[in-house]
């Protein structure tokens, strides 16, 4: 069974938008055809009339699935040393229950879904939410996050990032550092040759916040105080006189794709650094967590002036109130009013297919793939309004 869907627009993505176009779509979900409205091929063929826009399902390049359980309970604007601060006494102080983790996380899946988003890259630590996985409708990509400053512990985080990731069999997944601050040289070297051998996307968080430039040019600043807080010797670090993402782009491999996640203190001279070392770098704004955790936006259309590719991310319910990229899109329109509603909907949509290597099927609306639909209602022409809302049609 065909189904034929108009709106005002259709947004393929791949080409400009079709006003009042036509999408048709098989039972499977797969696109059979794109056409202006009145095309002969429509002739005799019912079609469903919606007001809206039509474009396909989005794709959210960066997520905690299995911190859901933390939605609420961290409070705003405290800074992501604070915040970091309260996820650890939080987790100390009230543990959660398995049972809690998993219904948070179903939860959270189902919401996703019912928000539009068909594919998600999805930051883990422990298992928990492998067989979620293997059961949802979403597409995951897992990374499988290292957490290792001192030298001393590298080999053996490295192993047990190796042990997890085996439990995730059969499941797409990779070996990611967390952050600068996080991972020492050691552990990204061997991150590295884990890239040079097998295909291993990575994913980073970047200058979250200033804190974390001022670690690596001064060896000042709230990360100093967590590791004290911590108990954690880093006298071997030294300071490096320079931004973090200028510290380890070197240590990252030529060939491998990586997604800088958060950039929201990253400079026009960090963006320029990265790219003269040639590494694949692709930006992913996550613009309401931002919000929620350091009362700040990226840069973004600083990043607007290069062949930069951009992605969206909703990070976690710890983070933000709801995992909805049309929520992040809104941000950045208010915002960044500038920015064409067609080049954010590219970066909610193709570019975070094109980095999860998925653009086959999902990403733009061509014949032949399955991306999934969606109806994007409350607009004015081809701009969001406050109002405006998601709904798969598929």
């Amino acid at each position: 069974m065909i189904r034929n869907f108009t709106a005002d627009y259709i947004c393929p993505i791949n080409t400009e938008p079709l006003k009042n176009g036509v999408v048709s779509v098989n039972e499977h979900g797969e696109i059979v055809g794109v056409f202006q409205r009145g095309s002969s091929e429509l002739e005799g063929k019912s079609v469903e009339k919606l007001t809206g826009i039509i474009v396909p399902g989005f794709v959210n390049s960066h997520c905690h699935l299995e911190l859901s359980f933390l939605h609420g309970q961290i409070p705003r604007n405290q800074g992501l040393v604070n915040f970091v601060k309260h996820v650890i006494q939080t987790r100390k102080d009230k543990p959660a229950e398995a049972s809690d983790i998993t219904a948070a996380m179903e939860k959270a899946d189902r919401e996703m879904r019912e928000n539009g988003i068909v594919a998600v890259g999805d930051i883990s630590n422990t298992d928990v939410s492998a067989e979620l996985k293997r059961t949802s409708s979403i597409f995951y990509h897992t990374y499988i996050e290292l957490l290792g400053f001192s030298p001393d512990v590298a080999a053996d985080v490295f192993q047990k990032g190796l042990d997890l990731m085996a439990r995730f069999r059969q499941l797409p997944a990779s070996l990611v550092p967390h952050a600068p601050y996080s991972v020492s040289k050691e552990l990204f070297r061997l991150i590295r040759k884990q890239c040079q051998k097998t295909q291993n996307l990575l994913s980073m968080h970047n200058q979250e916040t200033e804190d974390e430039n001022k670690f690596f040019r001064y060896k000042r600043g709230g990360f100093v105080d967590l590791y004290q807080s911590m108990n954690q010797n880093i006298d071997f670090f030294k300071p490096q006189a320079r931004n973090s993402i200028q510290t380890v782009v070197p240590l990252l491999d030529l060939d491998t794709p990586v997604l800088m996640v958060h950039n929201t203190y990253t400079s026009l001279k960090d963006i320029y650094f990265a790219r003269r070392f040639g590494r694949k770098i692709t930006w992913c704004f996550c613009p309401n967590a931002n919000l929620y955790i350091e009362g700040r936006l990226p840069k973004i259309d600083m990043f607007l002036f290069g062949p930069f590719d951009i992605t969206l991310g909703t990070d976690s319910l710890g983070s933000n109130d709801k995992l909805c990229i049309l929520s992040e899109m809104k941000v950045i329109q208010e915002y960044y009013p500038k920015i064409p509603f067609t080049d954010v909907l590219k970066w909610a949509t193709l570019n975070g297919a094109r980095f999860l290597g998925i653009d086959s099927n999902f990403g733009s609306i061509e014949i032949g793939k399955r991306p999934g639909l969606n109806l994007i209602s409350n607009t004015q022409g081809l701009k969001l309004t406050p109002e405006s809302t998601v709904m798969p049609l598929l």
